[in-house]
């Protein structure tokens, strides 16, 4: 039923101070697909250092090409690769990964503004491969992992204006936070309780930039659905052919509400069988050039 596109798997999880081990295995990840009726996704590598153990793009491949065509492999680049400079030739890596079947870019998430000469770079060198990025956003510097920007999202509507070509995924809670209007910039560091007191930069973002689309993942996009389920269908309706499920599944046993929050926004009406479809999968098939059995599209 479902294609997450914002999936994570180590062959090798490790150990967090809680005693438990980041990330899922493959094996774990396909008995939670069976129990959530996921049927295929998109393996994104981890590369920020600031909280993760970074993982290789190597072994995303081998997890893809073990999977008899379920699973697709994103690439990941750090900004500060190869020369540590804003001329870098990412380009070369991006284009060696696309080249070995890599679908996308991401997750990207480095703790860094969006307008650093560095990351504008890597989204220069990713519009010019032809690939999606899928970003993670911060309203925080120097703390942990995520691209910042500052409330209202100004620095995000700059660079989806410079690089028009460039399909931009959002994700995190300081992007999910303003699908409201927030009562407080700090909201955006957090998951929000309060219903949408007014219409947020999401959605305004999401008209004005056809090259914006939305991941439901995590506990972000999950929170800004069920904080006002009312909203969530309008929302879903409007834009439904640029959202996108996810699970952004990173603990074996991590609840997972979106399946069921789709299926209830399609039960009590709020979506149609065709949105529903939309984004529970055929918009990540579209996206990625995919066809349900895993078969290229030509």
């Amino acid at each position: 039923m479902f294609f997450d596109i914002h999936a994570h798997m180590y062959k090798y999880p490790y150990p967090t101070e809680t005693g438990q081990y980041l990330m899922s295995t493959p094996e774990q990840v396909a008995e939670r697909y069976r129990e959530l009726e996921i049927t295929g996704a998109a393996i994104l590598p981890i590369l920020g250092p600031e909280l993760y153990v970074p993982q290789s793009v190597g072994e995303v491949i081998d997890m893809a090409n073990a999977s008899d065509g379920k699973y697709v492999a994103f690439c990941n680049v750090d900004p500060r690769a190869l020369t540590n400079s804003s001329d870098a030739p990412l380009g070369i890596l991006l284009e060696h990964y696309k080249n070995l079947g890599c679908r996308g870019v991401g997750e990207v998430m480095p703790n860094l503004p969006w307008e650093d000469p560095l990351l504008r770079n890597l989204l220069k060198c990713t519009e010019k491969a032809g690939l999606p990025l899928l970003f993670d956003m911060t309203g925080r510097l120097g703390c942990s992992y995520g691209i910042y920007d500052d409330p209202g999202m100004p620095q995000l509507e700059r660079c989806l204006e410079r690089y028009p070509d460039l399909i931009f995924i959002g994700h995190g809670p300081a992007f999910w936070a303003e699908i409201s209007v927030l009562r407080d910039p700090a909201d955006r560091t957090g998951y929000p309780a309060y219903p949408v007191i007014g219409e947020g930069r999401v959605a305004d973002l999401m008209r004005k930039y056809p090259n914006l689309w939305v991941d439901l993942s995590a506990g972000s996009g999950a929170n800004a659905m069920m904080r006002d389920m009312e909203y969530a269908g309008h929302f879903l309706r409007e834009f439904h052919e640029r959202v996108l499920f996810g699970t952004d599944l990173c603990y074996c046993d991590q609840r997972i509400p979106q399946p069921q929050i789709l299926k209830n926004l399609l039960s009590d009406g709020s979506l149609t069988q065709d949105m529903f479809d939309a984004i529970a999968r055929n918009n990540a098939y579209r996206l990625l050039g995919i066809h349900p059995d895993g078969a290229e599209i030509e």
